[in-house]
Parts: structure tokens; sequence; C-alpha cells
């Protein structure tokens, strides 16, 4: 082909890339209010166990979730299903990304709890087909990844709004080799898509008593899009008149958060998809690893709530999928059961989770046969929840940090 050809069927591509951003951005202008789950009896949660250690630290979240919400089981207020199929093998052998009938299944209910699936990658055996995470984010339209890290110990209390369905992730499976030495990706940021997760980021300050919103970016470099982001910031912060806000560029950030003099300073933070996928893995190091956070992603009908690590095969592999740390998992959880209007409840599992996996650590959990199972914590963790003194053990961890 000549170079004109390769330019006209590249345009060619990148139209119809357009064509469906232009019709998203339609519908956003379209989308309605927020659910109210006090109208809904019961309260559906589907149970998704996902590969690798998954089905481990799901079926051992649910066991705990279901203890905790005991009571509004057995009087119908809430129901949990467990939605099997979101595997690698049975996504690969369908050659779908979520197969049809796990999708009906989790549009049958109002939110999910999942733990890791896995993303194929070039060279590892499976085919290219999109993250499962990213499909449900785009399918539900989960556009809010909140994910919060507390460490009492370093003053720090941080709530991460990562922006989940635009960005370069949104088309991450449209990029286009234009040739063998040329390779393209698309990036895309709208203001409809912008606007609700700043102003979802603004509301939860509000709400919080928090006092600071930080938007990060790049903007002084990646004018268009990030420039875009950080101008919807400025409009959508004249609503709170109560909230600063700053804006900080996404490389002097990641070395901000691990600054002791700076850590203290930040509170609410909102960012595009790429940058809070990066930053929030940091965060999540610096409270304790990847399996110590949870995550929620929120949409206005639908939510989601995932551990945010991987399913590391590897753990399978070697036969140690029992001694996997739940923690993460049971983090969304709480979050899960937070969002769900069971606020009092979500909050002991999280104090539990300071108590017995940051203060007192009575059991450790180590991945191998030198530290408990999945169970032996989760057995510690539900009796720490149903103390009678879990509020005075928390305030001794408070205190002690």
């Amino acid at each position: 082909m000549t170079n004109r050809q390769v330019i006209e069927a590249a345009k060619a591509h990148f139209g119809t890339v357009l064509e469906q951003q232009l019709e998203r951005v339609e519908r956003l202008k379209q989308e309605g209010d927020w659910i109210d789950y006090s109208s809904a009896k019961p309260i559906i949660i589907g149970m998704i166990g996902g590969d690798g250690i998954g089905p481990t630290i799901s079926a051992e979240t649910q066991r705990i979730i279901e203890y905790l919400l005991r009571a509004e089981v057995d009087a119908g207020r809430v129901e949990f299903r467990v939605i099997d199929g979101l595997t690698i093998e049975n996504r690969a052998a369908l050659m779908k990304t979520i197969p049809d009938d796990v999708l009906a299944a989790i549009k049958d209910c109002h939110v999910t709890l999942k733990g890791p699936t896995h993303t194929p990658e070039k060279g590892d055996g499976w085919p290219n087909i999109e993250s499962a995470n990213v499909s449900m984010r785009k399918e539900l339209d989960l556009f809010a990844n909140v994910r919060p890290v507390r460490l009492p110990k370093e003053g720090i209390d941080w709530t991460f709004f990562r922006e989940n369905t635009e960005d370069l992730y949104a088309v991450g499976s449209q990029g286009i080799n234009v040739t063998e030495d040329l390779g393209v990706d698309f990036r895309i940021i709208t203001t409809q898509g912008s606007e609700r997760i700043i102003d979802a980021a603004f509301s939860h300050a509000q709400r919080t008593g928090k006092t600071k919103v930080t938007v990060v970016t790049k903007a002084n470099i990646v004018k268009t899009t990030d420039g875009k982001f950080l101008d919807v910031a400025r409009k959508v912060s004249e609503r709170y008149p109560g909230i600063d806000w700053d804006g900080w560029y996404i490389d002097l950030m990641t070395a901000a958060l691990i600054n002791p003099a700076r850590q203290k300073q930040f509170e609410v933070l909102v960012l595009p998809n790429l940058y809070g996928d990066i930053l929030t893995d940091e965060a999540a190091q610096i409270q304790g690893g990847v399996g110590t956070a949870g995550s929620a992603n929120i949409g206005k009908r639908y939510a989601m709530f995932e551990a945010i690590h991987g399913s590391a095969p590897r753990m399978v592999q070697e036969g140690r999928a029992q001694y996997a740390d739940p923690s993460s998992l049971l983090r969304a959880g709480a979050m899960m059961m937070e969002h769900i209007g069971f606020e009092d409840t979500g909050g002991k599992l999280h104090k539990a989770l300071d108590i017995c996996g940051q203060y007192e650590k009575k059991i450790v959990m180590t991945g191998r046969s030198t530290g408990a199972t999945s169970k032996e914590f989760g057995d510690y963790l539900m009796s720490t929840v149903e103390d009678p003194n879990v509020e005075s053990r928390w305030q001794e961890y408070v205190d002690a940090t």
C-alpha cells in the first residue's frame, strides 16, 4: 500500500472510533438519576469469583458479609447470588469479554462483589480480549472508581476518585497499527464524563466533612484532553464554595504521596483513568500493599466492588490459594455495605480490618503456609467485629499510632 492508502485506511478506522464516542456523548447527556436503594427489596448482591485466587477470597468474603447481614437476609431485605462464568477459560472459549448470560445475571443485581479477573497480555497464551473490568465499567456505566486509603499513624486519610470509562482504557482495544512500524492508540476525554466524576469527588468531600479536593492531570503537556479535565474542574468547583481545590501534575503527585511532609495535605483526589490506576496502586502500597485496599466502581444504576490486586495464578499453581489474603475484597465489601445503606455495619468491618490487619496482627497473612489461611483470618475478623469492645480496641489503635 502507498502512504496515501495507509493514511486513508487509518482515517476510516479513526472515524469509526469517533462515531462511537459521539454517540456515547449523546447518551451521557440523557443519563438518569441515582438509584435509591431504600426502595429496593430485596437488594440483590451478586458474588463473582473471578480467576486465580479470586474464588478463594470471594467465598471467604461472602461468608463474612452474609454473616454480618444475616438479619437483613432473614428479613428479605438482602439477597446474595453467586454468578459463575466470568473466568478467563470461559471468556476465551466464547471469545467474549463478558459472556452474554453472565452480563444478564450481573444486570439482574443491584451491586456485585467481584474477585480479580485475568486480563490477557501479548504472549501469555490467551486470546486478545479486552479486560473484563473495562468491559463491565462500560456496559454498566460505572464511571467512578472510588478507592480509600487510610493510615492513621501517618495522618493519611485519602479518597481517590478515578474516572473509569474514558481516557486510554476506554478504547484500549481499538488502537491501530498504521504500518508495521507505527502504532497509534486513542485517548478519550469528554466534558460530560469529566464533569460527573469531578462533581462526585466534590460532593463526597462536602458530605464527609472534607475541605479540599486535588485534581491530578498533566495539563501542561497534554493540553487538549487533560486541559479539558482541568477546565471542567474549575467550573465544578464553583458549585462548592466551601471546598478548596488545587491542581497537581501526575509526575509530581507520585513523588508527593511518598513524601511525609506532603501526605497530610491531601484528602480527596480526582483524576483521569490511567493516572488514577497508577496512583491508587502506589497509594495502596503505602497503606500496606494492594492486598489491603478495596475498590468501588459506581454508576447511577449499578455498582461493582472489587479487590484491586491481580488473580495471582502462581499461588494457585503452587497450591497456596488457601493462604490468599481476603483483606482487599473485604475492604470492598465494607464499602459495598456503606453504599447500599448499611453504613454502621460497613464501618465496623473497616475498623475490624484496621485492628486485625494493621494493629494487633494476632493472625498474620504471608501467602504461604508460614501464615494463616483465608478462613483463619476471616474467623479472627468476625470475632473482632462481634466483640462488644471493638470500638475501644479501634480507638486504642488510633491513639497508639
